[in-house]
């Protein structure tokens, strides 16, 4: 019996040319993948588990954003990160409530304060790796106090009535006031914040680096209400002023 080869048709060669192209697309793509996986540091990529030990990198605040929304994710990572903490206690008192909250040690003053595990969460990271190297870099000294307004206020946005409830109102947002290290020195926001001196550059660099961590972080730049200390809210929109 005699075979007969038939000339491939034009359209499938052209199937077959595309094909081809796609797959070598595809090989080339997870070919980056790897490379980009094993060189990339783990800050900068969405997959890599996040730690308090890292630097904070590019995909540092989708970390947070989402462990932030899993309570028990949340609480894992300040573990992880070697951060004691005990839960906080639950308040309702109408449009306020302290739900999800923790009292976390760290360097703050007055101490424990209770705040939610997002807030905890950024805190934490803003302390180790914004907090700690800038008082060893700019001031030479060791950070020893983080001095703070304090978390929970059952008000809303600027004690005004009618306006809609402040974060505080959940324990979602921190204020903080000043500095302390260990050689005496003491940097506040309200007396250096525009200062050309160590303190003030200290200040200015704990206001630039919220700024990577928090969703919003409001200082004297933003407006009068906020010329001795800086506000620090995590989620929602940016806000860096």
């Amino acid at each position: 019996m005699k075979l007969v080869l038939r000339e491939t048709s034009p359209e499938a060669r052209s199937l077959a040319s595309a094909a081809g192209f796609l797959l070598d697309l595809l090989l080339a793509g997870l070919l980056v993948f790897a490379l980009v996986d094993r060189l990339a540091p783990p800050q900068d990529l969405p997959w890599k588990p996040f730690s308090l030990n890292q630097p904070i990198g590019l995909a540092t605040a989708g970390k947070l954003a989402r462990i932030g929304a899993d309570p028990a994710a949340c609480r894992a990572a300040l573990r992880e990160g070697g951060v004691r903490f005990a839960e906080g206690e639950t308040r309702e008192t109408g449009y306020c409530s302290t739900r999800d909250t923790v009292r976390a040690a760290g360097r703050l003053a007055p101490a424990a304060p209770v705040m939610t595990c997002p807030l905890a969460l950024g805190y934490a990271l803003w302390e180790h790796q914004v907090l700690v190297p800038a008082s060893r870099e700019i001031m030479g000294s060791r950070l020893v106090r983080v001095e703070h307004y304090g978390t929970y206020a059952c008000r809303t946005i600027y004690g005004r009535p009618g306006e809609r409830p402040s974060a505080h109102a959940h324990a979602a947002a921190l204020d903080v006031a000043g500095f302390r290290f260990a050689d005496g020195r003491r940097g506040t926001v309200a007396a250096d914040f525009r200062s050309g001196s160590d303190e003030g550059h200290f200040v200015q660099a704990a206001r630039n680096g919220a700024c990577r961590v928090f969703g919003t972080v409001l200082s004297p730049d933003y407006n009068a209400a906020h010329r001795d200390h800086l506000h620090l809210e995590g989620g929602g929109y940016r806000l860096c002023r």
